[in-house]
């Protein structure tokens, strides 16, 4: 074997090894992009105006597969009140009763456990409809489903923020803790939008 066919040989052996080592670059960059999407985070957007005015429709969020649950969060979850079997269509909207909690509305204000709530991320609905309620009145024992005064365990009560058009909780019953798909606290679209969701502390 000449100088010129080693020459050659060896720059096809180097090719070879360098479309490998590509190719595995890509593979492992792939499977670490769906872990990362199936185990930690995903993007999500919103449809519809359900959490006006804390989210418009098109708005784009960062879900938190590993967050732990709490009052006020922005969680997501398949639509309870479709047939999932032909229907993808998901929730966006928040935490406002977690278990063991007595959840009561009157004349607009949010009853804990018998404490008053406020309700920050509300005063610019409450502005708007400064002639009506925002949230009508109502109590756990009106809730479908519900046989008891408080959240049942590993159950959630749900809300959406534009409490006048907003199916939640208060239509299909409260959401088991396994069907919540993530928390969100960061808006990541439109530009001038972006940053941390209030979380009414």
């Amino acid at each position: 074997m000449n100088n010129n066919q080693y020459k050659s040989r060896n720059k096809g052996s180097n090719f070879i090894k360098e479309v490998i080592s590509i190719l595995l670059s890509v593979v492992v960059a792939y499977v670490l992009f769906i872990l990362i999407r199936t185990f930690l985070f995903f993007p999500f957007e919103v449809v519809g105006n359900s959490m006006v005015p804390t989210l418009e429709s098109g708005d784009r969020l960062i879900l938190n597969r590993l967050g732990e649950l709490d009052r006020f969060d922005v969680v997501v979850f398949p639509a309870p009140d479709t047939d999932t079997d032909s229907d993808n269509e998901e929730y966006v909207k928040r935490i406002i009763g977690i278990p063991g909690d007595e959840i009561t509305y009157y004349k607009d204000d949010l009853f804990i456990n018998g404490q008053l709530v406020e309700e920050h991320y509300l005063e610019p609905l409450k502005t708007a409809y400064s002639e009506s309620q925002v949230t009508n009145d109502f109590s756990l024992l009106d809730i479908p489903g519900s046989t008891s005064a408080v959240v049942p365990p590993e159950s959630y009560f749900v809300l959406g923020d534009n409490r006048q058009v907003s199916k939640d909780s208060r239509m299909f019953g409260f959401v088991p803790e396994d069907e919540i798909e993530g928390t969100s606290s960061l808006r990541i679209w439109p530009f001038d939008k972006i940053g941390f969701l209030e979380k009414n502390e």
